[in-house]
């Protein structure tokens, strides 16, 4: 299926943000944003994202394109797109674009992953807050060490736009589980539930990266000679595919 219309202005719209911002190579996120820490009872702030109505798609995208825009202390957008702008960006319905962005934008800002400051005249700034949604200061993932990269060929080719929020949420945890490992890797259970993605949600959005040959899964045995084997899935990311554009459904 061809790009549409609305996706074809939103990708330049993608395209001359990524240059604005001058992103070249990885947009980095910390790792606690994919992942909750180990043995405490919390929701990572990625899966808090995909959750509530029509799967958040708004409020991912709209955070996904506020992390890759703000590239430098004190991490803000003094001058952001307005609910039309950002409605042309991630091609939603002009009708009811604006308030859905509004709606999110506060959604956002109710859940410290952003801070909003009135401006006279002009749309709100905004400014990033720490990615663990814990309200502090946000810092440069990439000075604390291990972060989480996604190419940014992710916004410019327009894989924001065409996978779900469900998909682009596994990409993300796949990025995180995976490192930088190019064989095919087992994620364990207890790994794969600090995540926050039901079985469900992991499978259909599996399907879906595999569908746009973003992922390879693949059946290995695990286990030592002398251990019960048994045979698991184990994933692999092509990484180079969103060098491409995906196919537009």
């Amino acid at each position: 299926m061809q790009i549409g219309e609305p996706r074809s202005e939103a990708l330049g719209y993608l395209r001359g943000a990524a240059e604005k911002a001058k992103r070249r190579g990885y947009v980095p996120f910390p790792p606690a944003f994919v992942i909750a820490p180990d043995g405490l009872e919390v929701v990572a702030p990625l899966a808090r994202l995909i959750q509530g109505g029509r799967g958040g798609a708004v409020r991912l995208r709209l955070y996904l394109c506020i992390t890759m825009m703000a590239t430098g202390k004190p991490y803000d957008l003094r001058k952001p797109p307005g609910p039309n702008g950002w409605t042309r960006m991630l091609a939603l319905d002009p009708k009811t674009g604006p308030r859905r962005v509004a709606s999110n934008l506060k959604w956002l800002a109710d859940q410290q992953l952003i801070d909003l400051q009135p401006q006279w005249g002009r749309p709100a700034a905004i400014t990033l807050l720490s990615a663990d949604g814990d309200g502090k200061e946000y810092t440069q993932p990439r000075e604390e060490g291990r972060y989480v990269g996604m190419p940014v060929e992710f916004w410019t080719q327009g894989w924001l736009l065409q996978l779900s929020p469900t998909a682009t949420a596994l990409l993300f945890v796949l990025r995180e589980a995976l490192g930088g490992h190019s064989e095919p890797q087992y994620i364990p259970t207890t790994r794969r539930n600090r995540y926050g993605l039901s079985s469900d949600t992991w499978t259909k959005a599996r399907k879906e990266l595999e569908a746009q040959g973003l992922l390879t899964v693949k059946r290995e045995p695990q286990g030592t000679f002398y251990d019960f084997t048994r045979l698991r899935n184990a994933y692999q990311l092509n990484l180079e595919r969103l060098g491409d554009s995906p196919f537009w459904t």
